[in-house]
């Protein structure tokens, strides 16, 4: 098994440090061109059956009038792609003309009648001819040309009707759904999804076809952003230049969704990849729109960032994880998980119960704290002189001025410098000094006097447009300097709103933990205390660093869902929310069934009409269950596994 990858160019983007567009060629999907120096296009997908033309119709003007600038249908079966002509007629009566995209899976046929009907049909590669029985093959080079010579014949003929028709095609591999073939030679890896894409394109090309678009979703953000960074790599060795369709897939719904989301589209948009972005949400699909529409806005104007120094090369490999490794100072940094800070400067901590908002709770009656897996580890704090005991688990920091005049240094309470005043040769604290810092003052100068400390943990912040190149810069400067500190990052995102801040906090730090840069993070923010917690212990979650509650792989619905996505989502989390660390998938059929819950430990499937079939990672444990006790059974099966927690044993 080949499930390894050497670039020649540890280069997968313009510039790491100066914003720009990658710019790739232009595709015409109607009249609405994609790619080359067009705006990057927002997208949703339809919910309702597609054989519901009117229901589908309104659904998407709803769609467009939110921002979306193309509708996505699924076509299943060939009844539902000779429907999209239906949908389309009447869409075009009502004065929209809106570019559908036709969404295929297992039925060639559909996509051919469909590419004679829409402007685009998407394909996936795992699905559309090629085999999926969770089987390991050792395939002969001579055997996998035979397979591909196979797949070659299925998909010429879409490829002649797209060119025919001037209908666009969008190849989009998920992450879930890799074929049989190629992860018997890549293993589930980036890499297999980038070249399950390839040997489409590669055949498209063949045949003189180039009207395409690519993508690489999966719902794990780090695994996404490592599979697109690979694609374009690998599209520049090859002389290629695609335009690129972004998306976490079955990212869920809620905070978490759309964090989740953030984190791996704004990854991207970072790096100036990215031509059109489609949010996938467990809701309606028009609240999608304003969600992808708040992440594209962002880099408008990007380019016009403040010029961040370059005094090193990049020093990371964006192509797979490697965490940051690092000195511990008290509980921080090593193998610890990121720790959390939450500012109360501006609050105050006058009683016991404000600490509620950051996951403690004091009952007077027992004269104890209940501290909840979402407990933040430091709070800030211009007096830490209280009227009340704080729980053991929490530690206090304080301006280092405030420190030094406490009469009693008080384990649970740590300063923080600034940079001039940690240079001042003062008092410090024996076994803990946070250390603010900017940027720009990470120079070899204050990185020698500080070197030899092993009492230090940086606090980096930057008020460059650019933030994330910015403070990725300064880890190559520690890495290069072979400064071992762990790093807190810090950023406020007062200027924002709330949805923005929990995006670009999304975007921002989880851009950098995915990479495995940071220690912990460290937020302001004008939405209250409870929400800010909660949005960055979502933060650690999706970039699977530290994880505080159950994940769920939800997929958006689409018309092969044969339940209620968002009231079975909702009941399943209603039930199952205390379990920490235990990943559901829940999906609406089985295109997005087993393959697509990827890396979960149980699945909920739709199977049929009232039908779910459970899985147990991706093996089937009951199937075609009676959904009404689904849910109950699902339980069952967690429990008979030794991983259910009753609620009061917690």
């Amino acid at each position: 098994m080949n499930s390894t990858v050497t670039p020649i160019l540890n280069k997968y983007c313009n510039d790491l440090f100066a914003y720009s567009r990658y710019i790739t060629r232009e595709v015409k999907i109607g009249d609405i061109a994609m790619g080359a120096n067009n705006p990057i296009r927002i997208q949703s997908m339809t919910t309702t059956d597609s054989m519901d033309t009117i229901g589908t119709v309104e659904q998407s003007i709803r769609i467009f009038e939110a921002g979306g600038e193309y509708v996505r249908i699924t076509a299943p079966s060939i009844k539902e792609a000779e429907n999209l002509a239906a949908i389309k007629k009447e869409l075009k009566t009502r004065g929209y003309d809106i570019p559908l995209i036709a969404d295929i899976h297992f039925t060639p046929n559909a996509a051919e009648i469909a590419a004679r009907i829409v402007e685009k049909v998407r394909v996936n590669p795992g699905n559309y001819a090629d085999k999926k029985k969770f089987q390991l093959i050792e395939y002969s080079d001579a055997q996998y040309e035979e397979e591909i010579e196979r797949i070659r014949k299925r998909f010429s003929p879409l490829v002649r009707i797209c060119k025919e028709e001037g209908t666009a095609m969008r190849i989009g591999t998920n992450h879930g759904s890799l074929s049989d073939r190629i992860m018997s030679r890549y293993g589930d890896t980036p890499i297999g999804m980038v070249e399950s894409a390839l040997e489409f394109v590669r055949i498209c090309e063949d045949l003189n076809y180039y009207n395409l678009v690519l993508s690489m979703k999966a719902s794990n953000p780090q695994v996404m952003v490592q599979a697109y960074r690979l694609l374009m790599h690998q599209m520049a060795e090859e002389n290629m230049n695609y335009p690129i369709h972004l998306g976490v897939t079955e990212a869920g719904d809620g905070v978490d969704g759309r964090v989740k989301s953030a984190m791996g589209i704004g990854a991207l948009l970072e790096d100036g990849i990215g031509d059109t972005v489609r949010v996938s949400l467990t809701e309606a699909p028009e609240v999608e729109c304003p969600v992808a529409i708040d992440l594209v806005n962002r880099y408008k104007y990007r380019a016009n960032h403040k010029e961040i120094k370059q005094t090193v090369d990049s020093m990371f490999d964006p192509f797979s994880y490697n965490k940051r490794k690092t000195s511990a100072v008290s509980k921080i940094g090593a193998n610890n998980v990121p720790v959390v800070i939450v500012d109360f400067s501006k609050i105050g901590l006058e009683s016991p119960e404000m600490l509620n908002a950051v996951g403690y709770t004091y009952s007077e009656e027992l004269d104890k704290w209940n501290i909840s897996d979402q407990a933040v580890d430091y709070i800030y704090v211009e007096n830490p002189t209280l009227s009340f005991q704080i729980p053991g688990t929490l530690q206090m920091i304080t301006p280092y001025k405030t420190w030094r005049d406490l009469e009693l240094k008080d384990t649970s309470v740590f300063p923080l410098f600034d940079k001039e005043s940690f240079l001042w040769k003062v008092t410090k604290s024996e076994t803990l000094n946070f250390v603010s810092i900017f940027t720009e003052e990470l120079d070899d100068d204050f990185i020698n006097e500080i070197s030899h400390d092993k009492t230090v943990v940086l606090i980096i912040k930057s008020e460059n447009e650019h933030w994330l190149a910015d403070v990725r810069n300064s880890f190559f400067k520690l890495k290069k300097a072979n400064i071992d500190f762990p790093v807190i990052l810090e950023k406020d995102f007062s200027g924002y709103t709330s949805n923005e801040s929990m995006l670009y906090s999304a975007t921002d730090f989880g851009g950098l933990l995915i990479d495995g840069f940071a220690d912990g993070l460290f937020m302001k923010s004008s939405m209250d205390v409870q929400h800010m917690n909660e949005t960055v212990f979502s933060i650690l979650q999706a970039s699977r660093t530290r994880i505080s509650k159950t994940e769920y792989i939800s997929c958006p619905s689409c018309g092969r869902t044969l339940f209620d996505l968002e009231e079975t989502t909702a009941m399943i989390r209603n039930r199952t929310h205390h379990l920490k660390g235990v990943k559901i998938g829940i999906m609406g059929c089985i295109v997005n069934g087993p393959g697509e819950m990827a890396d979960a430990d149980y699945g909920y499937v739709g199977s049929g009409v009232g039908k779910i079939t459970l899985y147990r990672g991706q093996t089937v444990v009951k199937k075609n269950i009676p959904s009404e006790n689904a849910v109950d059974e699902l339980i069952e099966i967690i429990r008979s596994d030794g991983n259910w927690i009753e609620i009061n044993d917690k």
